[in-house]
């Protein structure tokens, strides 16, 4: 455009007849099309928006989200439950960019929030997020072995236990960092494929973990070794071939297991290692939870469903997104105790009472 522009009024000083009428109104054109395409891509990356991962601020009054573009928003739990709430105090607070690739999982610990992509787990300090202070403090890279091989993290927890954070993803291993010193301490290794989701047993010094391969491997912390592997989908009560065979979500309490994802979400009873429940879900089942008396899941389906222990469906409240992938409750702080749940879309959906969904937050 200006190397033309300047040909042109080169050639006006033989021709005074061939100068254009230059005005801004060419500049103005050329902005507005700049903004109008701008705009177009902001649109067409909300729509494609996916929110894998959640979690809590220590206090509770506010709420972290990661989505597929490496994005983490900060929303204001006081602001949107206000009674004098607007429009845009359903919006962020705070928006950056934390990781190259998807943020596919977050988890708080007593002062700060942990975000894990493709291959690097960060460190934010939750007071200066609160004050929109977006420095990362850590970083650490489990199990890389070669700068071309970058295998996502998918799964974090923190094991109160030692003080240790246990991680799974892509290099089908179980790490565990010394939360207190930075360094990983130990690596679990019996997983044939990449793993989707990992828990902890406080009281048995138990780590569980849920992988591509179908087995939920269940590991003694102590000795850093796996002492039982459920191959799930070798029950026949729990079996969809239709959907495969691979671990999506795994929680426990107590005694008790919940897992799914290609199998059908089950209730395990972990000292029989048996299944006592089979809850008939549609599609594949990407988080659970227990709550008081019932159980939570989200998955394939715009919906959260409620399910009682004994195996029955009790109700499936209406979302936006047409699938979950993630469900959070708000237990920080009675005051601002929501359930949440994202999936595909840039909204995230709030429940101040279980049985219908209150509003939505979105980026």
């Amino acid at each position: 455009m200006t190397s033309q522009l300047t040909a042109v009024l080169c050639r006006s000083s033989f021709d005074h007849q061939m100068a254009p009428k230059y005005n801004i109104q060419n500049h103005l054109q050329l902005f507005l099309f700049y903004i109008e395409l701008v705009c177009i891509v902001c649109v067409l990356q909300l729509l494609h928006m996916s929110v894998f991962s959640q979690s809590f601020s220590p206090c509770g009054r506010y709420l972290a989200a990661g989505n597929n573009y490496g994005e983490i928003a900060l929303f204001s739990l006081s602001a949107a439950l206000s009674p004098d709430a607007t429009v845009q105090s359903q919006k962020p607070v705070l928006t950056f960019t934390a990781h190259e690739g998807p943020v596919f999982t977050l988890i708080s610990s007593d002062c700060h929030l942990l975000s894990a992509g493709n291959g690097e787990i960060s460190a934010w300090s939750w007071t200066e997020l609160i004050k929109k202070v977006t420095v990362s403090l850590n970083t650490q890279q489990p199990g890389k072995q070669h700068d071309l091989i970058i295998p996502e993290i998918n799964a974090m927890i923190i094991n109160p236990r030692d003080n240790s954070l246990v991680v799974g993803g892509g290099d089908n291993n179980v790490h565990i960092l010394d939360l207190e010193h930075g360094v990983f301490k130990s690596v679990l290794q019996g997983h044939s494929d990449y793993i989707h989701c990992v828990s902890v047993r406080e009281r048995e010094a138990d780590i569980l973990s849920g992988s591509e391969d179908g087995a939920v491997r269940i590991w003694d912390s102590r000795m850093d070794q796996s002492v039982h592997c459920i191959e799930v989908y070798k029950y026949e009560s729990c079996a969809r071939p239709q959907y495969g065979k691979w671990i999506s979500c795994v929680t426990t309490d107590s005694d008790w297991m919940l897992c799914g994802g290609g199998p059908s979400l089950s209730l395990w009873h972990l000292r029989s290692l048996s299944p006592t429940s089979i809850f008939p879900l549609t599609g594949c089942q990407r988080q659970a939870a227990f709550h008081q008396d019932m159980i939570l899941a989200v998955g394939d389906g715009p919906f959260v469903s409620h399910c009682l222990l004994g195996g029955e469906v009790k109700a499936q409240i209406p979302c936006t997104p047409q699938s979950l992938n993630t469900l959070q409750l708000n237990t920080n702080s009675t005051e601002h105790r929501v359930l949440t749940a994202g999936g595909s879309s840039d909204h995230i959906e709030v429940f101040t009472n279980l049985s219908y969904r209150a509003f939505s937050l979105s980026f």
